[in-house]
């Protein structure tokens, strides 16, 4: 049984961003993203937040207004601010 739903994942999973990279920053992101998003409108999110801030470090020393600017539209904003708290303690900023 759990060879045949591996076999189905693999012919049917769909191509997503973060099923290509082992970067924790950029899943953990997702993660964050996808809390109570659609993967369609998440895509987006993440494509726009990680080019803006590609790794802790610069979402670390990013402004609070920043953040919430990038997520606008995408409700649950304490969802952001804590993305942003999390960065500061983990860079000691």
């Amino acid at each position: 049984m759990v060879n045949q739903l591996l076999e189905w994942y693999h012919q049917n999973k769909r191509d997503l961003p973060w099923r290509k990279t082992h970067d924790p920053y950029k899943i953990w992101v997702s993660e964050i993203i996808l809390q109570q998003t659609q993967i369609q409108t998440g895509t987006k999110y993440y494509h726009a937040f990680i080019k803006k801030f590609p790794n802790i470090k610069s979402l670390s020393l990013a402004k609070e207004r920043d953040i919430l600017k990038i997520w606008e539209g995408l409700g649950y904003y304490t969802r952001a601010i804590n993305m942003l708290y999390t960065a500061k303690k983990i860079n000691d900023v």
